[in-house]
């Protein structure tokens, strides 16, 4: 191990392959060879879009302050549009969601974004993420979730500063290789590259930043949205974002709902809305399905458990309590929390031990589906993703003609 690592950082290293400039670490000292505009150019483009939103906002602001006009309580681009109109028709109700679609689905627009950066990065710092994500959901209800959201965002922020110094690293200029790289039994560049660890071989990724910046962006609009839902005007405007009342019977839900009833089909947006609530039950089950049938691991027989208790029941279970209903979405969701947060240990292995996997474990890899899905990782050529299509057989270096049964492909003996 000692001299594959040395024979590596002879071959990748920064130190050792050219003589270092230290005014290359100093980024606003980079020597542009001549080239002033190519180095200018992202310092240019965000200077143009703040010049872009001051010169729109003095605009809206003498345009109200010569029209007498007041500012809206809330950012919207239809004025005059509120959740009066959103059963109008159509065109009011596309209206109004391009007006308040942040206000009434940022919280979902957040989770989703979290879990895309779980799957964009799937190292360690995708792990505390998806930690996060499970103390969030872990309260449940839509209030006790706000109170906890600041310190979401602040810790989405800390990691989001922590990742940026560690991409900067120390001065390469000092001469001065980092501990895990002159220890006596040293790291190897797939586990520096999975903690995300500062390394001249293994230069930590900028771009996974990128992805912590859009979470961080979206989980501060919605910081922003938990306090705006409280102010009565914006209330008013775009309507309240109070849960439902979770003792209710949905037999007579009819008495609580404002609007008429949409099952008479009396315009289109009355078929929309019968497709939306009569079937997009069955279009989760089928996701839910989908996503248990694509892979042959254990985590996706939890998706066929929950798929099929949900159909042996069908229709009925929206005729439940509304209790008994959440608590089963509440278990689907959590089990889907866990899956993210497991997957992302697991990924430690497949891609910074997959050799050793290979020769010890090999039925641990079947069983829990485990490849590398991140690119940058030296793995086994063998052991990337074009075995996994066929139960394994390229994985595991079977023949794909080979006679054996299922039982055999999904926990072969390896090594006999």
């Amino acid at each position: 191990v000692l001299r594959g690592n040395m024979v590596e950082l002879l071959r990748r290293s920064v130190l050792y392959i050219e003589p270092v400039d230290p005014v290359y670490w100093c980024g606003a000292l980079r020597k542009c060879e001549g080239r002033i505009l190519p180095c200018l150019r992202n310092h240019l483009m965000v200077l143009g879009l703040l010049v872009f939103e001051a010169t729109v906002q003095r605009h809206q602001l003498y345009f109200r302050l010569h029209n007498n006009l007041k500012p809206p309580p809330f950012s919207i681009i239809f004025q005059g549009i509120t959740r009066q109109h959103l059963d109008h028709g159509v065109l009011p109700c596309i209206k109004y969601f391009i007006n308040f679609c942040f206000y009434k689905f940022g919280l979902e627009i957040s989770l989703i974004v979290a879990v895309n950066v779980i799957g964009q990065r799937m190292d360690f710092y995708a792990l505390l993420h998806s930690c996060a994500l499970l103390a969030v959901l872990s309260r449940r209800r839509r209030k006790a979730i706000g109170e906890v959201w600041p310190k979401y965002c602040c810790f989405t922020a800390g990691l989001m500063v922590l990742q940026y110094m560690l991409c900067i690293g120390i001065p390469p200029a000092l001469c001065v290789d980092y501990p895990w790289r002159t220890a006596v039994h040293p790291l190897t560049s797939n586990i520096i590259k999975w903690f995300y660890l500062p390394d001249f071989a293994m230069r930590p990724n900028p771009s996974f930043i990128f992805y912590d910046h859009l979470l961080l962006l979206s989980s501060s609009l919605q910081w922003q949205v938990f306090e705006e839902e409280n102010r009565a005007a914006v209330r008013l405007l775009a309507g309240d974002n109070v849960e439902i009342s979770r003792s209710l019977d949905p037999c007579s839900f009819n008495q609580f709902i404002p609007v008429n009833n949409f099952l008479h089909c009396r315009c289109y947006l009355d078929m929309v809305k019968v497709f939306v609530f009569s079937y997009f039950f069955w279009l989760v089950l089928c996701l839910i399905f989908i996503t248990g049938t694509t892979r042959i691991n254990i985590f996706c027989l939890g998706y066929l458990v929950a798929c099929f208790y949900f159909m042996l029941f069908g229709g009925s279970v929206l005729m439940q309590p509304v209790r008994y209903i959440l608590r089963l979405w509440d278990w689907l969701i959590g089990y889907t929390c866990f899956v993210i947060a497991m997957k992302n240990l697991l990924s430690l292995g497949s891609c910074a031990y997959l050799d050793s996997l290979l020769k010890n474990c090999c039925w641990l890899i079947q069983a829990f589906s485990m490849f590398c899905t991140i690119k940058g990782y030296d793995v086994r050529k063998s052991a990337r993703g074009r075995g996994r299509h066929r139960l394994g057989c390229d994985l595991f270096h079977c023949p794909p003609g080979t006679k054996e049964g299922l039982p055999q492909l999904l926990l072969p003996l390896c090594g006999v």
